[in-house]
């Protein structure tokens, strides 16, 4: 996802006068800038890191849809809202089938360890952002065994 799409779709948005939608763009658009900010990438941000902090704010959504009291049907609904919203901006991950062809693909070597420890070290670094990482773990325990 390109930072100048989220940008121009918080536009539309406004001029729909849709705040809802705004407000779960204009959300996204700042926890990017905070991350490109941190990352020291200002100017120049990457769209990996993009869509890396939309994986992010998507499993935060989740976790405030999991946690929100059942008497708060109005929060869950704003929840629910923010969740689609930010859903339809995040990568397609991958699917359990095609971590462990890449991992096996890819990995021999380390797998040849049957060290999960280091499997992990060498794995995550290209997954992250690519497949969810429960995913992962449990494609390179079953390969462990």
């Amino acid at each position: 996802m390109q930072m100048e799409q989220l940008q121009k779709d918080m536009v539309a948005a406004m001029k729909a006068r849709d705040k809802q939608r705004k407000d779960a763009i204009s959300s996204l658009v700042s926890a990017v800038k905070k991350a490109a900010i941190d990352e020291g990438c200002r100017e120049d941000i990457k769209e990996e890191l993009v869509d890396r902090v939309i994986l992010k704010e998507l499993k935060t959504v989740k976790e405030q849809i999991d946690t929100c009291p059942a008497d708060r049907e109005d929060l869950k609904e704003e929840y629910q809202f923010r969740y689609g919203v930010i859903e339809e901006y995040a990568p397609s991950l991958m699917s359990e089938d095609e971590v462990k062809a890449y991992i096996t693909e890819r990995f021999a070597d380390v797998l040849s360890t049957k060290n999960k420890g280091q499997i992990m070290k060498s794995v995550m670094p290209e997954l992250k952002g690519k497949a969810d990482g429960k995913v992962i773990n449990q494609v390179v325990a079953g390969l462990c065994q």
